[in-house]
Order: structure tokens, then C-alpha cells, then sequence
């Protein structure tokens, strides 16, 4: 179940983190999950490292550190696949 719980947050974290960034991202969705999953890794080790990580209630910072998590690793991500795929979806057809 765990697993599960992983790709769904990855999902919801990736889609929020390419509408919180300027421009269009030209990734896939499985890249944009898999970037929202290590993002929120990302996120979780920072509140950890602060200690934060275990709070009563909600915990609302690590939420933020996740999402702030994912926004960098979408961003990188993306310019690190287009770089790969050499901007196939920004070029212009002669």
C-alpha cells in the first residue's frame, strides 16, 4: 500500500508543481509522478534534517517542503529531459 500512496502523492505533487512553474514543462505524465515522488523524498529528508518531520496534527510544513521539493525537481527535471530529447516539443518545423 505503500507504494500506492507514493505514486498518487507523486502525481498530485508533480501536477500542482508544473502549474506553480512559468512556462509550459514538455515532460510526460509517468516523468511528472516519478519527479513528484522524488520531490517529496527531497521534501521529507529536509523536514527531517530541521525536525519537523513529526508534529502534532497536520503537518503543514512538511506538506510545503514536499511541494517546494517537487517544484525544483519538475523544474530540473524538465530542463534535464529536454536537454535529452533535444527540445523535440519547442522546435519549429521548417
Amino acid at each position: 500500500m505503500g507504494w500506492l500512496w507514493a505514486i498518487i502523492v507523486g502525481l498530485v505533487l508533480g501536477v500542482i508543481a508544473r502549474a506553480i512553474l512559468p512556462g509550459k514543462q514538455n515532460i510526460p505524465l509517468w516523468l511528472t509522478v516519478v519527479f513528484g515522488i522524488l520531490g517529496s523524498v527531497l521534501g521529507n529528508a529536509v523536514a527531517t534534517w530541521i525536525g519537523v518531520n513529526e508534529t502534532k496534527g497536520i503537518d503543514w510544513i512538511r506538506h510545503l517542503l514536499q511541494l517546494i521539493g517537487a517544484v525544483v525537481v519538475v523544474g530540473l527535471g524538465d530542463m534535464l529531459w529536454q536537454s535529452i530529447r533535444g527540445n523535440r516539443g519547442t522546435r519549429e518545423r521548417i
